[in-house]
């Protein structure tokens, strides 16, 4: 979907987008971009965001220097990311570039370590909207086993 196009219809599928495309759909940049890719994305429904776990993550050096784990909290925010992007891609070119705020985060659960060399697939699903308000129901899956989930909603709005 270009920067141009407007609002599709929801259940259209778009396979993939990649880092460049999804910087144009959300403001967050490096350190604070959390999603490599996008794909399965289904315009009003979900998407699964790719996560890409490097030793060179900058969290690393303090969380923890002998034993590196990614925060919680960060994969967390990976899920809001990817809902981001489905937020956007279903209400169209308009919405590009706008900040979205942490409304609630519910059921956060976290079930084993993200560590350097994981690739996390990021399952999002919406499960209401309402305006400018989506809730969503999120699970960070490494190598076919949940590490975390939670459930959340955001409020997207203009700069």
């Amino acid at each position: 979907m270009s920067a141009t196009e407007t609002k599709a219809a929801e259940g259209t599928t778009i396979d993939t987008l990649e880092v460049r495309r999804i910087m144009e759909m959300i403001p967050h940049r490096y350190p604070m971009l959390l999603v490599d890719r996008v794909i399965n994305l289904r315009l009003g429904e979900g998407a699964i965001g790719i996560k890409n776990v490097s030793i060179n993550e900058p969290f690393f050096q303090g969380h923890f220097p002998t034993e590196p784990v990614m925060p919680g909290v960060l994969i967390v925010e990976s899920m809001a990311q990817t809902a981001g992007v489905v937020v956007v891609a279903t209400m169209g070119a308009d919405a590009e570039g706008k900040l979205v705020y942490f409304m609630s985060i519910d059921g956060a659960r976290f079930r084993r370590p993200v560590v350097p060399g994981d690739r996390v697939e990021v399952h999002v699903q919406k499960l209401q909207s309402r305006q400018n308000v989506w809730k969503f129901s999120g699970k960070a899956i490494v190598d076919g086993n949940i590490a975390a989930e939670a459930t959340f909603a955001a409020m997207i709005r203009g700069r």
